[in-house]
């Protein structure tokens, strides 16, 4: 395969898409279930155990489960985690904490991939505010995902509504095209310029993914070589839909309720 093949990116058919839809339903439904155990006491290894049994009950396989080497199949991403956090016997959830939920499932050769931020317990006001702007942010890239507009459109939303409140973008992960493999062209960063970067056209089936540091935007990788963590300690949130974009405009594939955009989104379900 030469590069432009790998480069370039897939217009799926509604058929393709409504299977793409299925494994994100299932992605979504498992993550309802790991958000409400999602407690005090719990660790970060049951709710991984939780959410591969579930995906497995309703025929799908965990995508995350050894990719690249990931030990686990759900990354569970704690406080300062940014992404990849990889859950753990020792690992107890406290209240006041919050958690990314990141999940991906493969089912019948297609995958769909969703993430939240939640909090466990009652969580402190900076915290809850970090929350609504990631989630929001969210629902702001997606109503972007028009045709006609361009990918930059998707991360300038993110950026112009997270940042004037004093937050910052990760740039060092970003959201991705998605559907025969977990992560295929475009890559599609949390921050840019409007009018800028390919056409956004029907067909196209991106993960969205804003990652916001109530602090700055620097990273690191511990040394378990997965786990990111924001480079001052500060709280980190992450929302993720996996959208289709059609000509009507962006519809939500991992989210039972099946949303356009310009009918509003709650950007975690």
């Amino acid at each position: 395969m030469d590069g432009r093949a790998r480069d370039r990116i897939e217009l799926r058919t509604p058929g393709e898409i409504a299977r793409i839809r299925e494994a994100c339903l299932v992605v979504s439904d498992v993550l309802d279930e790991v958000a409400a155990a999602t407690v005090p006491g719990v660790t970060t290894a049951e709710l991984d155990r939780l959410a591969r049994t579930r995906a497995r009950e309703r025929g799908a396989q965990p995508a995350f489960l050894g990719y690249h080497g990931f030990p686990a199949s759900l990354c569970v991403s704690v406080n300062d985690e940014v992404v990849h956090g990889i859950p753990s016997e020792g690992r107890v959830l406290r209240d006041g904490d919050v958690v990314g939920l990141d999940f991906g499932v493969v089912l019948d050769g297609w995958f769909g991939d969703s993430a939240r931020t939640v909090p466990v317990g009652r969580v402190g006001a900076g915290a809850a505010g970090l929350l609504q702007a990631t989630r929001e942010a969210l629902s702001r890239a997606i109503a972007a995902a028009v045709p006609g507009g361009r990918l930059g459109d998707l991360g300038a939303a993110v950026q112009a509504h997270v940042e004037p409140r004093g937050f910052s973008v990760v740039r060092d992960f970003v959201g991705h095209g998605i559907g025969r493999r977990l992560h295929e062209p475009p890559q599609i960063p949390n921050f840019g310029v409007r009018g800028t970067g390919p056409a956004l056209r029907p067909g196209m089936v991106l993960a969205i993914e804003p990652m916001v540091n109530a602090g700055d935007h620097g990273v690191e990788t511990l040394e378990d070589g997965w786990t990111a963590v924001t480079s001052d300690g500060s709280l980190s949130a992450h929302f993720e839909h996996t959208v289709a974009i059609t000509a009507a405009g962006p519809e939500i594939l991992s989210s039972r309720e099946g949303l356009r955009a310009g009918a509003g989104t709650g950007g975690g379900g």
